[in-house]
């Protein structure tokens, strides 16, 4: 086991030292800059409070990637929907339009909620504001205390749902919807990330191929456009809008409110890993439990030499687990989760054997636990704690997010995640591998997915973090590499969480798209002032 104290020495001495060389820094550039910045017209210096002070540009110019730095004019803290409309109206209105970005919870890793010379709009300063009393009623909804109303009779035609603010964090919606029995179906692996950041991209985890993505469980949307308008959209109503944000990356529109799908909560669930040496095996069974009823979640995973120790694994298990990994050289892990409460305790376990007994995984390597709705559905959570506590969290995150064609995934294993993820062994992952059921996608929504007429396409995540190497562009040579194998062996990849650098790169990304994707920029955001981060239409 290694010694946790001296590393988190060795650590603090090649990122915390070389981070506050950049505070440093900074702090030098933010003071050299005007308070009040010349290019903004006088309505906005006399009508806002923008904040300029360090701590506010330094938050408002940095993410989780920690990779990009981009230093704003400006912070807007809005303390009302209002306050948003009217700056983006001043922007819009101006003979010199500036740009905004709307940061969630920046867990971007790209710098796409930042921006250069122009306003970074907070959008966590909302949820503090306008806060309704708990427990009053409204018609069929109850208002929490957090301003997320849950429409929880069920008796509408739209069903169960939740009119959720744009700023909120996932964890909060699942938290005041769960006090009236119901949540939502669809998630993301980690819950610290606002509803209108995972709106804006797709929103996906192992969910996804039963209930679709987070963008496919939205009924209706309140968006601000790049020219001030405060719009409600749906299918029905304003339905380009509505189908443009969904997956559009922040171009056309600041999602203030979203009414999010909701079901019955369960209570409880039944966790599993399954261990494969055989990556077809692997796939095979993947597929075959997302194209079946009786399971609510299937993820995967690559299990190599340098993957640490899971505290889902008792030390006797993981014990096993490595010496199989040291053999073989790499391993999948199938994550599978299975729902149940009071009512279904006493058949969960007869219909997980009947569903389990046509897989072909190594013998002895099944593993489970149990484990409440919340805490599973929060497990990321528990390991950033631990993370921070180690500062191995608050670090580089070179991330490559991809989605593979299904036809050419045994290609992709073995080019990619054997040949130059397991061999060069730069970082310990997480690595994620799992398919996702097309069929729960509406292609009527911004986000590109692979082209090819497939029912199933891969996620793949390489969620590299730079704590295994003092230079993060060691790993980005090495995201270089992946994407340059993929396109000289014709593997048609698609990005997720997409990061590219010039126009063309970006007509190639969203291809058939393009078309629409450029005419709903021109028609919502003409001037280009929203989030320029993404540099699809704006080039630092």
């Amino acid at each position: 086991m290694a010694n946790y104290s001296s590393l988190h020495v060795v650590l603090h001495a090649y990122f915390v030292v070389p981070f506050i060389i950049n505070s440093l820094i900074f702090t030098f550039l933010v003071s050299s800059r005007p308070l009040l910045p010349s290019i903004f017209p006088n309505e906005i210096t006399q009508n806002y409070s923008l904040c300029t002070n360090t701590n506010c540009m330094k938050t408002a110019s940095s993410d989780f990637g920690k990779i990009t730095q981009k230093l704003p004019l400006g912070v807007l803290q809005p303390s009302s929907v209002s306050d948003i409309v009217r700056l983006v109206q001043s922007s819009y209105n101006s003979s010199s339009p500036f740009a905004i970005a709307a940061r969630g919870n920046g867990h971007s890793v790209r710098g796409q909620a930042m921006v250069k010379d122009g306003v970074v709009m907070e959008m966590s300063s909302l949820k503090n504001n306008n806060i309704v009393k708990q427990g009053v009623n409204v018609g069929e909804n109850i208002i929490s205390s957090s301003g997320i109303r849950v429409n929880s009779s069920g008796n509408s035609s739209l069903g169960f749902y939740a009119d959720v603010g744009g700023e909120q964090l996932w964890v909060d919606v699942l938290q005041a919807t769960l006090l009236h029995g119901l949540a939502p179906v669809s998630w993301t692996d980690y819950l610290y990330l606002t509803v209108g950041g995972t709106l804006s991209n797709a929103g996906i985890s192992g969910q996804a191929s039963f209930h679709g993505p987070q963008i496919s469980n939205v009924l209706e949307l309140d968006v601000i456009t790049g020219k001030g308008d405060l719009i409600t959209c749906s299918k029905d109503m304003n339905s380009d809008l509505f189908y443009a944000v969904l997956g559009g990356l922040g171009q056309f529109g600041i999602i203030t409110r979203a009414r999010i799908v909701l079901d019955k909560a369960p209570t409880r669930v039944k966790w599993f890993q399954i261990i494969y040496d055989d990556f077809a095996k692997f796939t095979k069974d993947q597929e075959h439990l997302i194209s079946t009823d009786g399971l609510d979640y299937v993820e995967g995973s690559l299990i190599i030499e340098s993957t640490p120790a899971s505290n889902f694994f008792s030390p006797s298990d993981q014990s096993m687990i490595h010496s199989l990994a040291s053999e073989k050289g790499i391993l999948y892990s199938l994550e599978a989760v299975k729902y149940y409460n009071d009512e279904t305790i006493s058949t969960i376990d007869e219909e997980l054997e009947v569903i389990f007994k046509e897989l072909n995984f190594n013998p002895g390597f099944i593993f489970n636990k149990d484990a409440t709705f919340f805490d599973f559905l929060n497990r990321v959570r528990t390991e950033e704690l631990v993370l921070q506590s180690l500062a191995l969290w608050d670090v580089p995150h070179p991330w490559l997010n991809l989605f593979v064609p299904r036809s050419r995934i045994t290609d992709f294993n073995q080019g990619v995640l054997v040949d130059i993820i397991q061999k060069q062994s730069l970082s310990s992952g997480p690595f994620l591998v799992y398919p996702i059921n097309r069929k729960k996608w509406d292609d009527r929504m911004s986000v590109a997915t692979p082209e090819e007429d497939d029912n199933i396409f891969y996620t793949v995540a390489l969620l590299n973090s730079a704590a295994s190497t003092t230079d993060p562009s060691v790993i980005d040579k090495q995201n270089k590499e992946i994407l340059a194998f993929c396109d000289k062996a014709g593997i048609k990849i698609k990005q997720y969480l997409p990061h590219y650098k010039n126009k063309e790169e970006w007509m190639e990304h969203f291809g058939k798209k393009w078309s629409v994707f450029k005419k709903m920029k021109e028609q919502f955001d003409p001037k280009m002032i929203l989030s320029p981060g993404q540099s699809i239409f704006n080039h630092d």
